[in-house]
């Protein structure tokens, strides 16, 4: 089973006041971090979707082998960079059976649980959306068949993947992620950086 990624990192940080994508965390950035955690699990092709500080963040990332994507049309909200991914994606990896959609913003993401997501994504031959688990909800990283790929592209304004995730229940599977509810968002949340 192939399985590409797509890291959103396209947001302009209001709330927080600088880009989240390069605050660090355990001696490496935030972007790097997701980069690699999605390598490291076996993830490919990697595309990466910037739009707010995007020339900040190109020059201070390590894409490695990652597909950088422009989603000039950021400020449209989130759904615009999730299609912005997925057109990349089908442009350059048309054979990929499912893209684990995935933010930068969660610290205590590891190749670990990203790789769990993409055995079993395996496991259900790629015929079950394969999500995360915490906190008493559902949401990303998750990994979407590319059966999917039309109802997440529909998508608009601010409403993301977990849209899609709330009207597949019947079609879900959950993978238990530690700690996936802390987000880094408002600069209190900087705490959980140490």
């Amino acid at each position: 089973m192939t399985v590409a990624a797509i890291i959103l990192a396209a947001g302009a940080s209001r709330r927080l006041g600088e880009p989240k994508q390069l605050l660090r965390f355990k001696q490496e950035t935030l972007l790097d971090r997701a980069i690699r955690s999605a390598a490291d699990a076996g993830a490919s092709p990697i595309f990466v979707v910037v739009g707010a500080h995007w020339e900040r963040l190109s020059n201070a990332v390590n894409l490695g082998s990652a597909n950088l994507v422009l989603n000039e049309k950021w400020e449209e909200g989130i759904a615009s960079s999730l299609r912005s991914g997925l057109i990349a994606l089908e442009a350059r990896s048309a054979n990929s059976e499912g893209a684990l959609l995935m933010t930068c913003d969660q610290p205590f993401l590891d190749s670990a649980h990203l790789r769990c997501l993409i055995e079993s994504f395996a496991e259900h031959r790629g015929t079950r959306i394969i999500a995360s688990s915490y906190a008493g909800t559902v949401g990303t990283p998750a990994i979407f068949p590319a059966a999917i790929y039309s109802r997440l592209r529909a998508l608009q304004g601010e409403r993301g993947a977990r849209v899609v995730l709330a009207e597949e229940r019947e079609n879900l599977v959950c993978i238990p992620f530690e700690h996936g509810e802390i987000d880094i968002d408002l600069p209190a949340d900087k705490a959980y950086l140490g």
